[in-house]
């Protein structure tokens, strides 16, 4: 009898490199300060309260797993993505990347995704987060399938070649 292999719960799952399942954990910026230079926006008070909750809720459970975040270049993203990185603890990549600025076309950072063969955080803005994960799942950006609030983290699977729903977290239910 041949030995049994240990059951993963993945057995319809697409793999990347050396065999390591492939999440997209899309993440929009927490709560920020209103300014005029959009671009500069600092977290308020309130957002670093939701990465704390975020962080500390996957940092127990270990189901945000990624080595690498990719951010929009503005400061409300880069800094989500650097504080959430912190209180997942491990030497976690960040990336400043382009295509994930709010009214960037979500086809661009698909085409850059379908291309990742490891799991990648992604941080960024509305209305193109709910456009991408959209795109991912069912194939067209609009109208959008998904609601994706401050401090939020969708995780999509990628399964046969198409991305699916793992699940969604958000600050308030936290």
């Amino acid at each position: 009898m041949p030995a049994r292999q240990p059951f993963s719960g993945l057995a319809a799952t697409e793999r990347g490199g050396h065999g390591r399942l492939v999440l997209i954990y899309l993440i929009r910026h927490a709560h920020a300060l209103d300014g005029a230079d959009d671009n500069v926006r600092p977290l308020s008070g309130k957002g670093r309260k939701q990465i704390r909750q975020v962080g500390g809720f996957f940092r127990g459970n270990g189901l945000l797993a990624t080595k690498e975040f990719w951010h929009s270049p503005l400061v409300r993203a880069r800094d989500t993505a650097k504080r959430l990185a912190a209180r997942l603890g491990g030497g976690v990549k960040l990336v400043e990347v382009n295509g994930l600025r709010p009214e960037d076309d979500p086809a661009v950072m698909a085409k850059r995704l379908k291309a990742v063969r490891r799991s990648v955080a992604v941080v960024g803005h509305e209305p193109h987060l709910s456009a991408l994960a959209s795109l991912l799942v069912a194939g067209q950006a609009q109208p959008p399938l998904f609601v994706v609030r401050k401090g939020a983290v969708v995780c999509l699977e990628r399964t046969r070649g198409r991305w699916v729903l793992r699940w969604q977290v958000e600050p308030d239910l936290l």
